[in-house]
């Protein structure tokens, strides 16, 4: 074979082998495309990575933290400025300045015969068979009532914490250890509920080890009245396999004997014949001054109703898309204490798709249902009606009150009758629906679920704000503002999504701090302490500080940072409601004007393909690309066709043509508002020029080898395009002389796959003549052509 035969065979197969690396980088490329031009969808504005979160000094993870610690109960104190943490075999006592400050800790764990004897049951040694403290309340000013599952046998003790830093004491009063059935479930994995309120705990868990008997239960209490109360389990009516999520005290009025407990919990229910179950989500209440009844019901809740729930989505054919399966529930405090505005979380139970929701209620909604009819069901295989028969008096589920009726004194001088209608009638016939008929927030088709809810109440420069963060089954937490617009349609804007733990795991436990800005997270394998902003992130200049559509920051002239109200502070500027600067920047020409925009060079070769990247900080912008070709003014959309497309990442011209040349403006468009944030100026090398620069210094080739040298093949496809880009850019050699050095080196590394040693002398003889062709002339340019 003569040498011209030769070389046009070498040239053929490095076009193959270099067409084929180009082929799997457009296929990777086309994965980016968008299905359509449309409007996008509700997607988090701004996502942010465990190390981002990091790298903003926004996140502090607990140094406590390791697998299977189950960081599932959370005490904050924040008067004095403490978190107790309940966790395997342990309670921390954690400064909320600085979690990883002299962190105390006690060690609790259950008894090595209890451990042995829950492992013969057939439990989990690691996950189940432990003491998992699940109850953390504060009794009084130096005292915490603490409850662990003791693998499988639930116990609780009081856990004194009084004084502050060095001088804090922290110790198990060991004396006072007791059991927990009741107060504590037996399984670390189970939906548990209670609160603590005037001395008595309340508390909705199982009362047995398989799980079955569920019940809501009172107390503990002081010792002079001490009254345990619990849910009647002579009739199929009131709770069955319930799972509780939440327990709050709620005065309904301005007279104490009217203050009731009330509990959230979704269960199992038949309706009908069928022996189908189906899941509803409940709102249950109890009167805190409810003493059982004297010859019926004895210990036992006298005043115990609940009604239905409902989250759902209303359907064009009238059947309505429910999400029936109570997560988590918060109660956000408004200036009347009666009135808390109560937020839900839910998911489906459909096999069919996958979905949450946040649903919102008031309590004057929940009072009217428990105020309307009751509901009536004559057998296990009967539905619910509504009962339309005599209602007794006084009303049953009414508290007993000296003022509403003076020889009513407590819940043993009910009547018979009212005894015995709530003990067949509990249920409410009219469901509690959101306040605005449907959710606020939903998730549909996504790859995970809502667990956990808290939300802030935010002032603003022109209002208030809720403010909601919801934890997910994947580690990950959604910061949502809710907005009201002037036709008071309610709008949701998904401000971050943040990878709050550094390994995925389900977030179990939420805090929030409004007095330290900050969000404490409990997870499986760990605690983290987040800041509910992170303001300078947004960016530098009004506009984009304006965009972010925050109610925590707001643009002071100089920069994004934490808006304070405050009379007498320089006017703060802030657009959440619209997100639109030109109402808010004065100085919007100059801060946003083009000469702001980042600036590049490019250079492609005539035919070949490139890439222009172009990545919007908010993921709710829209791209669009303009061409200013040379020597004109006019600037025309670059529209997709075959030979060009648009992708999430950028511009990817699969043919090069002269026309092509000029400047590129990559423009962000965000509600009403555009502005440019790439301005590159392409050069368009035809293939001609290329070829009749053959001539190269000895110096030039060398540094070409190692620049192909350091290309890894097994680098990510967006990586390893861009430094083919770069090569394929390079005026100082061709595309055939790229390929070639391309086809040769890979020629080589399949020679030399075996001969270790004789490739290491190769690499240090190469070296070595590197380092004599290290001094450069003076007339050298870079081959760097990406500015």
């Amino acid at each position: 074979m003569d040498a011209e035969t030769e070389a046009h065979d070498v040239a053929e197969r490095s076009r193959q082998f270099c067409s084929f690396h180009l082929l799997c980088l457009f296929g990777m490329l086309l994965l980016t495309l968008p299905q359509t031009d449309s409007v996008k969808q509700t997607v988090p504005r701004v996502k942010l990575g465990y190390k981002d979160l990091l790298f903003s000094n926004s996140c502090t993870p607990f140094l406590g933290s390791a697998k299977g610690v189950h960081f599932q109960t959370l005490l904050l104190d924040e008067e004095k400025g403490r978190l107790l943490l309940g966790a395997k075999d342990h309670i921390f006592l954690l400064d909320l300045d600085d979690l990883n400050k002299d962190p105390r800790k006690i060690e609790w764990p259950a008894s090595k015969e209890r451990t042995e004897l829950c492992k013969l049951a057939g439990k989990n040694t690691h996950t189940e068979c432990a003491n998992f403290i699940r109850v953390l309340h504060n009794y009084n000013k130096t005292h915490v009532y603490a409850c662990g599952t003791g693998a499988f046998h639930p116990m609780c003790a009081f856990v004194e914490v009084e004084g502050r830093g060095e001088e804090t004491t922290f110790h198990l009063n060991t004396h006072s250890v007791e059991s927990g059935r009741l107060k504590c479930p037996f399984d670390p994995q189970q939906p548990f509920a209670s609160v603590l309120a005037d001395e008595y705990l309340y508390a909705g868990t199982a009362s047995d080890f398989l799980g079955k008997d569920t019940t809501f239960t009172r107390s503990l209490g002081p010792s002079y009245d001490q009254h345990y109360i619990r849910t009647d389990i002579s009739e199929h009516y009131w709770i069955n396999e319930a799972k509780f999520i939440a327990a709050h005290p709620v005065a309904d009025t301005y007279n104490p004997d009217d203050d009731k407990m009330y509990f959230f919990f979704r269960e199992a229910t038949t309706e009908g014949s069928t022996s189908d179950k189906t899941v509803f989500s409940r709102v249950a209440r109890v009167c805190k001054n409810d003493v059982g009844g004297l010859r019926s019901l004895t210990n036992k809740w006298t005043t115990f109703l609940k009604a239905r729930l409902v989250c759902s989505i209303p359907g064009l054919d009238g059947v309505d898309t429910h999400f029936d399966e109570l997560q988590d529930i918060f109660l956000l405090s408004t200036r009347d204490y009666r009135n808390p505005v109560v937020y839900g979380v839910f998911t489906t139970t459909s096999s069919i798709f996958k979905g949450s929701a946040v649903c919102v209620y008031s309590m004057a909604d929940i009072r009217a249902v428990f105020n309307g009819p009751y509901a009536h069901k004559e057998g296990p295989d009967h539905r619910w009606t509504e009962y339309e028969g005599r209602i007794p008096y006084p009303r049953p589920g009414t508290c007993p009150s000296k003022t509403y009726d003076p020889l009513i004194k407590s819940t043993k001088d009910f009547p018979d009758d009212v005894i015995s209608f709530i003990k067949y009638h509990p249920m409410m016939y009219k469901p509690v629906y959101p306040i605005t008929g449907e959710p606020i927030f939903t998730r549909i088709n996504v790859d995970y679920r809502l667990t956990q809810i808290v939300v802030d109440r935010v002032v603003a420069e022109d209002g208030q704000y809720s403010v909601m963060f919801l934890g997910t089954d994947v580690g990950t937490v959604l910061k949502v503002v809710s907005i009201t617009q002037e036709n008071w349609v309610t709008e949701e804007v998904v401000l971050e999504e943040l990878q709050v733990f550094e390994v995925p795991s389900p977030i179990l436990t939420m805090e929030i701090s409004s007095k330290q800005q900050q969000l404490y997270i409990g997870s499986r394998d760990g605690l983290v302490q987040v800041s509910l902003h992170r303001c300078n992130i947004y960016g530098k200049v009004c506009a984009e500080c304006c965009l972010a559509r925050d109610p925590y920051c707001a643009w002071d002239g100089y920069s994004c940072s934490r808006y304070v109200p405050a009379p007498k502070r320089r006017a703060r500027r802030q657009d959440i409601k619209h997100g639109d600067p030109s109402s808010q920047c004065w100085d919007l020409e100059d801060t946003m004007g083009n000469q702001y925009a980042e600036e590049k060079l490019m250079f492609g070769v005539e035919h070949n393909s490139t890439f222009l990247e172009c990545i919007p900080k908010s993921q709710q912008a829209y791209i669009r690309w303009f061409l200013q070709r040379s020597g004109t003014d006019h600037r025309e959309e670059v529209k997709p066709d075959e030979r060009i497309m648009k992708t999430e990442l950028g511009l990817l011209i699969r043919s090069l043509h002269k026309k092509d040349a000029g400047t590129y403006y990559c423009v962000a468009q965000e509600h009403t508002f555009s502005h440019t944030i790439l301005r590159l100026n392409l050069k368009i090398i035809e293939n001609g020029q290329m070829e009749n620069k053959q001539a190269k210094s000895e110096d030039q080739v060398s540094r070409t080898q190692d620049a192909i040298a350091e290309s890894r093949l097994t680098l990510e496809p967006r990586y390893r395009y861009k430094d083919y880009l770069q090569l394929l850019n390079n005026p100082l050699f061709t595309i055939d002389e790229y390929c070639e050095q391309m086809w040769y080196r890979e020629k080589r590394r399949q020679k030399n796959k075996g001969s270790s040693g004789k490739w290491k002398h190769v690499q240090e003889s190469k070296k070595s003549r590197n380092r004599r062709h290290h001094t450069r002339h003076p007339d050298h340019k870079p081959d760097a052509v990406d500015t």
